[in-house]
């Protein structure tokens, strides 16, 4: 007798019909991510300008969700916001599933998703290897920097809608909090 593996893998994922809700795989078990609230979307469509601009500046490329990050067959997830440096941009195929780890993740807490965005999902990209997460939380207008540090990350800054954000792995990547709590 053989065991059946009851893990998800993308390539079946992909082959499922478009019922308009956005999935996640952890380990080949399938979450379904949450719509998110006004709040949420407006403090995205901050920290995206943030990002374009940064991108435009660079030579980088940012992403906003839904965009498939697929690590492995079994780990898929669709952060908010990623961003990949200039002299990685050859890894993005812009026909295909991305299939590189970004330098940057950016997670916007909702109420159904910050369990997993502070556990799960930081788990996932700290083993893949992102090497920069940032946790965004439009409640408490605060944004929390994560740094990988050997293989799992370390909290190196909270910032409040007073301070200035600067990344410690995206080089002159620097602006004032306030622009992504503004209303």
């Amino acid at each position: 007798m053989r065991a059946t593996d009851s893990r998800v893998t993308f390539a079946e994922l992909q082959e499922w019909p478009d019922d308009g809700r956005r999935y996640e795989l952890y380990d080949g078990e399938v979450i379904v991510v949450p719509s998110p609230f006004a709040r949420h979307q407006r403090v995205l469509m901050h920290i995206a300008e943030i990002l374009v601009g940064y991108e435009r500046a660079t030579g980088g490329l940012a992403f906003e969700a839904p965009l498939d990050i697929v690590f492995s067959e079994h780990n898929v997830v669709q952060p908010d916001l990623v961003f990949f440096r200039q002299e990685r941009r050859h890894l993005i195929d812009m026909m295909a599933a991305t299939r590189a780890a970004p330098d940057l993740a950016v997670e916007v807490l909702s109420r159904g998703t910050e369990a997993r965005d502070r556990g799960r999902k930081m788990q996932l990209l700290a083993r893949f290897g992102v090497p920069e997460y940032w946790i965004v939380d439009p409640v408490k207008n605060t944004l929390e920097i994560y740094a990988l540090r050997a293989a799992t990350y370390e909290r190196v800054a909270i910032h409040d809608e007073h301070e200035d954000v600067r990344s410690p792995t995206l080089p002159d990547l620097s602006f004032p909090a306030s622009r992504v709590f503004a209303e």
